[in-house]
């Protein structure tokens, strides 16, 4: 049995349940999901194009259990965000595992116009827009997209309406907290109506360690006219978790997003980025970094279509592998034949601090238009040995050394984040991870303190 059927008995044995404890606006969609389900087949194995290093199926194969029945549990928060770096103030909403809950300061600071709510609240509450947004990006486009629309309950409804320029930043915290091995299915519906703008940061963290988790996340973002976003994901969960993230994106004219990721601590991870710019004046900017060590995988990939005139992409991505790690990056750019002056650009960066770690890289172009501006370029190597020497001849002990030219190689990164305050805690999240510490996000940890 493949790990689609697993999860097609789990949801037919229990459907009266799942429909039971779900408004219409989502059990709607769960039909198509489930006959998508069953054309797949299977997900994508080792041997599939784009999954040699996250083989979908043996990720999904482990008998996860499931929340179907909307058992509520408990979180000390404070245990979980251990850190001693300062606050960066935002809108606070948490997801555990995958139940949203409004903290007391997200309730009374909402300013008008802003809407960060449970996605099974809104289904209920506002259906039709719900219905409008909801799974029309995502559309069961492969096997995972329509497990995680198959089987989702809950998840978070961020909306920024239009013509209203939000001051703070919304942070999401999505938690791991389970007595068992247990699969999370988590959604993020963002719509950012036309002339809005809003910056978003979103922690992933495990606060047990003790048992396998698996994240299914499914993230769809609507950009209007002239909207801006910028994302920040933090990855900081556990050995033992694996996640599997989908973000997908559809931008209308002059419409800004900057998209920035970073996985500090993970067991397997992988990130798909599926952009779509609809129309003339777009900018989009992706930039991702990846510490990995132990056996640990990080597996990013990017499709960026430019559908309309004069607009332009740029996407950085760097891995820094050490131990027996993995690291793969698969990335698309597509320019429609009526995309003219299009730019667009992508850059994949990777350094290997082992003689084990190992990278996989393709960086790829498909172009039906003449009148563009569009490269892209890999490169995997090695600690600068001519460089360590020099440092060392100056007094600087080798494992510091190496820890700040490996410092140094994430910091353009870093620099495009955009959330104040946020650059020097990434600085310092960092360096604490390389130099084999541990590390939470510290920007949680003194926000949810004061909930």
């Amino acid at each position: 049995m493949s790990s689609i059927d697993q999860y097609i008995s789990l949801f037919e044995h229990n459907r009266e349940t799942v429909d039971a404890a779900s408004p219409e606006a989502l059990n709607r969609l769960r039909p198509d999901a489930l006959a998508a389900l069953k054309s797949f087949g299977r997900f994508p194995g080792k041997r599939d194009e784009g999954y040699s290093r996250f083989p979908v199926e043996e990720v999904f194969a482990p008998d996860y259990g499931v929340n179907i029945a909307r058992v509520p549990f408990a979180v000390d928060v404070a245990q979980t965000f251990r850190c001693d770096v300062p606050n960066v103030s935002t809108l606070l909403g948490i997801v555990v595992n995958d139940a949203f809950r409004p903290t007391s300061t997200l309730l009374k600071n909402l300013p008008e116009g802003v809407t960060v709510c449970s996605l099974a609240a809104a289904a209920a509450s506002d259906p039709e827009f719900v219905k409008r947004y909801l799974g029309t990006l995502s559309h069961n486009r492969d096997a995972a997209s329509a497990l995680n629309t198959l089987l989702m309950q809950d998840g978070v409804v961020v909306r920024v309406k239009a013509g209203v320029q939000l001051e703070k930043a919304i942070q999401i915290v999505n938690i791991f907290n389970a007595a068992g091995t247990m699969m999370s299915v988590r959604r993020m519906l963002v719509v950012i109506e036309d002339r809005a703008s809003a910056r978003m940061l979103v922690c992933d963290h495990t606060q047990s360690r003790d048992y396998s988790y698996l994240s299914s996340q499914v993230i769809e973002v609507f950009l209007g006219e002239g909207a801006s976003l910028d994302f920040c994901d933090i990855e900081e969960s556990s050995e033992q978790t694996s996640r599997m993230s989908q973000m997908f994106v559809s931008q209308a004219a002059g419409s800004r997003l900057a998209v920035n990721g970073t996985s500090l601590t993970v067991g397997r991870t992988r990130n798909e980025y599926h952009v779509d710019l609809n129309g003339e004046h777009c900018d989009t900017e992706i930039t991702a970094m990846a510490i990995a060590d132990g056996r640990q995988t990080v597996d990013n990939s990017s499709r960026i279509n430019h559908f309309a005139p004069r607009s332009r992409s740029n996407q950085l991505f760097k891995y820094l592998l050490d131990g027996q790690s993995q690291g793969a990056f698969e990335g698309l750019i597509y320019v429609a034949p009526d995309a003219v002056q299009t730019e667009a650009y992508q850059n994949d960066r990777n350094l290997l601090a082992s003689d084990d770690a190992r990278m996989h890289t393709a960086p790829q172009l498909e172009i039906y238009c003449d009148d563009v501006r569009c490269s892209h370029g890999a490169a995997t190597g090695q600690l600068d040995q001519n460089a360590l020497f020099y440092m060392q001849t100056r007094g600087v002990p080798r494992s510091e050394a190496r820890m700040m030219l490996m410092q140094a190689f994430m910091g353009d990164v870093i620099d495009h984040v955009s959330i104040d305050g946020l650059r020097d805690r990434l600085r310092h999240l960092v360096e604490r991870r390389l130099s084999g510490e541990h590390v939470a996000c510290g920007d949680c940890a003194a926000s949810c303190h004061n909930q």
